[in-house]
């Protein structure tokens, strides 16, 4: 039996099975109200405001959807929208739902179905991602121009913070093994599988090995500023806040943009491989290596999310306006391909040997 703040971890791979807080169960159900409550209030009032030469431009947070929009990068609005508003909403309603039957201890059976989308959209919400970006953002452009923030923005903080919370709470272990009694496991390997997950696997790579390379090479944005085209690349923009002494700032770029997606692709090419080959040894090793791409491979969005931002908030015309590239999507694409990689890698050949599978 587990005590407060105790774990259940797996003794061959250090994995954390199941965490057990007092008033757990609550502790979501509150967190996932809250949340979504300052989601609401995230939307109606002026997010942020952008003042130069005399003129001022406000948003919302909706118009920086519409702004991509209006711009004919429906994509990326639709991207930016769900990952940031509708998936995080989802899950919050799902948590609330499923929180509110087991406090009351009752099992309808639509509940597995909100349990499964809850599990399934919870990699692709993104609104702390999408705070960091923000941030980022304001930074880039705090020398063009004055910069006011809204009650919008101050909610949306505050929903981050509470969604944050409430994620680090809810236990999906837990909540699968009281809806089902047990905890669901995976069909057995078979020869077939190993086949089907590693195809797959180089598959992935390749495509997100291939849109990486235009998602460096082209602009990432386009700067107008008194009627002259400046493009900026991920590289291009990180050196060039770099040399204005914004440090940490190009950092987090180089970091998340550049770093996080070659490491990511090149520890799922080993581990591959590795399957593939019938590698015995390092399989710790290789497992932490696994948990570490699939957990933070979501954060280079903040690329995304900066441009989504700074394309909303800075139009003012011919004095300067900011616009997207055509790598904002690769990128996207290169973030997507790669996530899907690590969620369909079947992690359990890192231990079986494929040539013990009949």
């Amino acid at each position: 039996m587990l005590t407060h703040r105790q774990r259940a971890v797996c003794p061959t791979c250090g994995h954390t099975l199941l965490t057990y807080r007092k008033n757990q169960n609550e502790s979501v159900l509150a967190l996932a109200i809250s949340a979504l409550i300052f989601l609401g209030l995230s939307l109606p009032f002026n997010f942020l405001s952008f003042r130069s030469s005399g003129i001022q431009h406000q948003i919302a947070l909706p118009d920086s959807f519409a702004a991509l929009f209006n711009q004919d990068y429906l994509s990326l609005a639709i991207i930016t929208g769900l990952a940031t508003l509708v998936f995080p909403g989802m899950v919050l309603m799902g948590m609330i739902v499923l929180s509110h039957f087991r406090k009351m201890n009752l099992k309808p059976r639509f509940l597995t179905h909100v349990f499964f989308w809850v599990k399934l959209l919870l990699p692709w919400s993104m609104a702390e991602i999408f705070l960091v970006g923000t941030l980022v953002s304001l930074i880039k452009i705090s020398s063009m121009a004055d910069i006011t923030i809204g009650l919008s923005f101050y909610a949306f903080v505050a929903f981050s913070a509470c969604m944050t919370a409430c994620v680090i709470h809810f236990d999906i272990n837990r909540y699968a093994y009281w809806l089902y009694g047990e905890v669901p496991t995976p069909k057995p390997i078979t020869e077939r599988s190993i086949t089907v997950s590693i195809q797959r696997t180089w598959a992935l790579l390749i495509t997100a090995t291939l849109l990486y390379i235009p998602a460096n090479l082209l602009p990432i944005m386009h700067t107008q500023l008194f009627g002259r085209d400046e493009p900026s690349t991920i590289v291009g923009g990180a050196i060039t806040l770099w040399e204005s002494g914004d440090y940490p700032v190009a950092m987090i770029i180089i970091f998340a943009s550049v770093l996080i997606p070659v490491a990511k692709i090149l520890i799922l090419t080993w581990l591959n491989l590795s399957v593939q080959k019938g590698l015995e040894r390092g399989s710790r090793v290789r497992t932490r290596l696994y948990r570490l791409t699939e957990g933070i491979g979501r954060w280079s969005m903040i690329d995304v999310f900066v441009v989504a931002v700074l394309v909303a908030l800075v139009q003012l015309g011919n004095t300067i306006s900011i616009h997207p590239g055509p790598a904002a999507l690769a990128f996207c694409g290169v973030v997507f391909v790669t996530m899907v990689a690590a969620m369909t890698f079947d992690n359990r050949l890192i231990w079986q040997n494929r040539k013990e599978i009949t």
